[in-house]
């Protein structure tokens, strides 16, 4: 900490709108306290290493001197093989601390990448349904990596510097308090720029951050199998290089303007430390021929302005890069202060054991508003939503008994699909409760609700990975035997063992090399396995052909039975059989009963049903 504020006091650059606070520093330090050890090691080496710089010029020094006065060999031989060990002895020390400042830097960023990882994962889903993900994915690379120069470079400059700086001085005023105070006029040059150029290279910094995690979020989204038909299928190839050129050449001149005001601010440093390096040996010839200074002392502070200068140089070069990594620090620390709209109390419970009913008393639901659950920069906008939510559910009840099916059909639109993510939590209600087995959702920990919880979506996602991993993400501890079991339950067993690599079979990104049915199938065989005693189904069968919807439905037949069930219906003809259907329009429930009831009352039901089975072709029309 010092260190960093010895920097902080020498340049006197920052001011009002600076990164760096007391507030950021000590978060910075929070994260390094782990490796206090390594770190109190790496600024004792850098210490001594700094100590051992200043002394080569001293002893160069000692030479001249004992040639000129014609001392004898071995004296010369000695200051020279001491001259020598110092070297070697820096070279160790040097290596020493690289390797320390190697494993403080990527300690730490291993401790970023798994705070930040751990913290999104604790997101709600409204913030991934705004989120850029390419500007996440940046935050865990570039920023992390970013923050990370802070200890791994930068640290081992400052406070080597720092210490030769201090030694350097100390003996340069022995030697000659005159030359030195004269060397020392030229010091507000390196002052001045640093205030301005510092700012600038943040600013710089800050603007290519925002241009890349744009390219990585277009990048991530048209590299992806739907991302590159939906391009292909609209012919836009060109115009997408086009986009992705603008912003790569954005952050190629952001680039070039960069590594330019690094250069013109250290060619400047450069050029200084040689005038002064001949005032130097100007005056300090002058001092020499009238018998006022030894020809060796002339040596030693010619040498030792190197060690003046040079981390003068360094400080003010290390000053930038601090600047650098604390706008890193700013967007790492910006995703850890946004806080999860939904987390586990500290006393939650676990759901009840035994058969669960599901229950909605009064319930109404907004979804919430951009600035609660997201940021700015990670939407490219320039300032959040602030809006509140528009109510989507008005004043929801019912309940599905232990073993019974209810099912929830509608418009599209209509809030069925909101309905089946409070199940989980997904989102929390804004009034009323969600139950479970009598226990509210918002009581009870995630792990337990997730252990009690199964759910099916339309879209039946799968990750890039074979299909044994699939799998196992639903139960881990799964035996060899429990895979082929729900995969047979499933209607895919047959399939999976015609696969050159069965359960090691790569399904591709989204299990895109899979068909739509075979895809659907593995997300129950998943199911299955994790033997939920609440099953939900978002519309299922919604995007599968006959022969597909037919092997599906008896793959669901075989996952609802004896559960609790929560069916969103596409197609009718696959609710008939339900406990209670629930009619949903505009948020409410404005019908509900069983089939045979709602057709025979001739309301919202029996016009959705007549308009999926009378008209020709209306099979195909969503509700």
């Amino acid at each position: 900490m010092t260190a960093w504020n010895s920097l902080y006091h020498a340049m006197h650059a920052q001011d009002d709108k600076r990164p760096f606070s007391k507030a950021t520093l000590q978060r910075i330090l929070a994260f390094a306290r782990p490796h206090r050890t390594q770190l109190i090691w790496f600024l004792v080496m850098s210490v001594g290493a700094a100590v051992l710089a200043v002394a080569t010029p001293v002893l160069a020094g000692e030479v001249v001197n004992a040639i000129v006065g014609g001392k004898a060999f071995s004296v010369v031989l000695r200051f020279a093989v001491l001259i020598a060990v110092i070297a070697i002895a820096e070279a160790g020390l040097s290596m020493l601390t690289r390797w320390l400042s190697a494993q403080i830097g990527e300690g730490l960023i291993l401790d970023l990448r798994t705070a930040v990882f751990d913290h999104i994962q604790r997101m709600p889903i409204a913030f991934f349904t705004r989120t850029r993900t390419g500007a996440l994915v940046s935050r865990l690379n570039n920023d992390v990596i970013g923050a990370q120069r802070a200890f791994s470079d930068t640290l081992s400059g400052v406070v080597g510097n720092l210490v030769m700086l201090v030694l350097t001085l100390v003996v340069m005023l022995r030697e000659s308090w005159q030359i030195t105070l004269l060397a020392l006029v030229i010091l507000p040059v390196f002052v001045i720029p640093a205030r301005r150029v510092g700012r600038r290279l943040a600013s710089l910094e800050r603007e290519a951050a925002n241009y890349n995690a744009t390219m990585s979020t277009q990048m991530t989204e048209r590299f992806s199998a739907p991302g590159a038909t939906l391009v292909k299928l609209f012919g836009r190839p060109k115009r997408e290089s086009l986009e992705f050129a603008i912003r790569a050449r954005r952050v190629r001149d952001i680039g070039v303007r960069t590594a330019m005001v690094q250069w013109i601010f250290v060619t400047a440093l450069t050029l200084v430390s040689a005038l002064a390096l001949a005032v130097v040996y100007g005056l300090g010839g002058f001092y020499a021929l009238r018998d006022q200074l030894d020809a060796g002392a002339v040596v030693s502070m010619a040498l030792l302005l190197t060690r003046l200068y040079a981390p003068l140089t360094a400080l003010a070069s290390a000053r930038l890069e601090v600047m650098t990594a604390l706008v890193s620090f700013e967007r790492v620390f910006e995703v850890l202060d946004l806080e999860p709209l939904i987390k586990d109390k500290p006393d939650a419970q676990r759901v009840p054991e035994g058969p669960v009913a599901v229950e909605f008393a009064d319930v109404s639901f907004a979804y919430p508003s951009a600035d609660k659950v997201s940021l700015a920069s990670l939407e490219e906008v320039a300032k959040l939503d602030t809006r509140g939510g528009v109510e989507v559910l008005h004043d929801v009840s019912f309940r599905a008994e232990p073993g019974q099916m209810v099912a929830l059909v509608g418009s599209s639109g209509a809030g069925k699909s909101t309905i089946a993510q409070l199940i989980p939590r997904l989102y929390d209600v804004d009034a009323g409760s969600v139950k479970l087995a009598g226990a509210d959702v918002r009581d009870v920990s995630a792990e337990s609700l997730r252990a009690t919880l199964g759910m099916v979506t339309q879209d039946g996602h799968l990750f890039h990975d074979s299909i044994r991993e699939n799998l196992l993400l639903a139960r881990p501890e799964a035996s060899e035997e429990d895979l082929w079991d729900s995969l047979e339950r499933a209607r895919l067993g047959e399939l999976i063992r015609s696969l050159p690599d069965q359960l090691d079979t790569v399904v591709g990104e989204r299990g895109y090399r899979l068909s739509g049915g075979e895809r659907q199938r593995l997300t129950i065989a998943r199911l299955l396995l994790a033997q939920p005693r609440v099953v939900i189904l978002d519309e299922a069968t919604a995007a599968l052909d006959s022969t597909n919807e037919a092997a599906v439905q008896a793959a669901l037949t075989e996952a609802l039975a004896g559960r609790t069930a929560v069916v969103i219906a596409h197609r009718l003809s696959t609710i008939r059989a339900a406990d209670q259907i629930l009619v949903i329009e505009a948020g409410r429930i404005v019908e509900r009963g069983r089939h045979a009831e709602l057709l025979a009352a001739g309301g919202r039901y029996e016009e959705l049903y007549r308009t999926q089975f009378d008209q020709p072709g209306a099979d195909a029309v969503p509700v």
